[in-house]
């Protein structure tokens, strides 16, 4: 599977490495716990659980997260679809064990894990 199927829009550039994503779909992650003063889009309730990359949902973009405080200064990055077992966020989840959240998150947020 191509990590970078938008580069066909570019002539079949090849990106340089900087410019590819850190993870790949089927990858396992983490999401951070960091703890930003502000608004920021991921959940408290995600923090610090695992999850599944789904896909990469864009180019390099520029964090909107960042941007909303005037602070992107440029910085490009990816966002991903991550799927959060239910599990992973109710221990007492009594659903199927396939159930899963999904959320986009930009790659800042990420961690990977030892698979």
């Amino acid at each position: 599977m191509n990590p970078f199927p938008h580069s066909r829009k570019f002539g079949g550039v090849v990106p340089a490495p900087a410019d590819l994503p850190r993870f790949r779909p089927g990858q396992r992650v983490r999401v951070g716990t960091l703890i930003p003063v502000g608004h920021y889009r991921v959940p408290t309730y995600l923090r610090g659980k695992e999850a599944m990359i789904e896909a990469i949902m864009s180019p390099k973009a520029v964090n909107n997260e960042e941007e909303g405080f005037g602070r992107n200064a440029g910085s490009l990055g990816f966002y991903y679809r991550i799927a959060v077992p239910m599990k992973e966020i109710w221990s007492a989840y009594a659903g199927s064990p396939d159930d899963n959240l999904r959320i986009e998150v930009f790659e800042t947020w990420l961690e990977g894990v030892a698979e």
